[in-house]
């Protein structure tokens, strides 16, 4: 059986990519898909953590964040689609994503 660090250790890792593209990075697309490489950062944690005390909790947290992931996609590229029509750059520094008024 693989230790439950090597786990820990990849889950920091992808959180720790994840972070740093939400901070670094300026269009929409990427931070977004940083988020949920950070989401999947957590899911591997859960799972890992699940597997390690018998338990199926974990795997129940890992269904709701998946489905609590696919939500937050589908509202976020809505919202970016709107903006990219309205502002005609995905870029969040330039679409100005806090005046989204009509």
């Amino acid at each position: 059986m693989i230790p439950i660090e090597y786990f820990l250790i990849l889950a920091a890792i992808l959180f720790a990519i994840g972070a740093y593209g939400v901070v670094t990075k300026s269009n929409a697309i990427i931070v977004l898909m940083c988020i949920e490489l950070m989401l999947n950062a957590a899911n591997i944690n859960f799972v890992a953590f699940g597997a390690f005390h018998p338990d199926i909790m974990g795997q129940a947290f890992v269904i709701v964040t998946i489905t609590i992931a696919a939500a937050e996609v589908a509202v976020g590229i809505a919202i970016l689609l709107n903006a990219y029509k309205m502002r005609k750059t995905t870029e969040l520094d330039d679409a100005g994503l806090t005046s989204m008024r009509w």
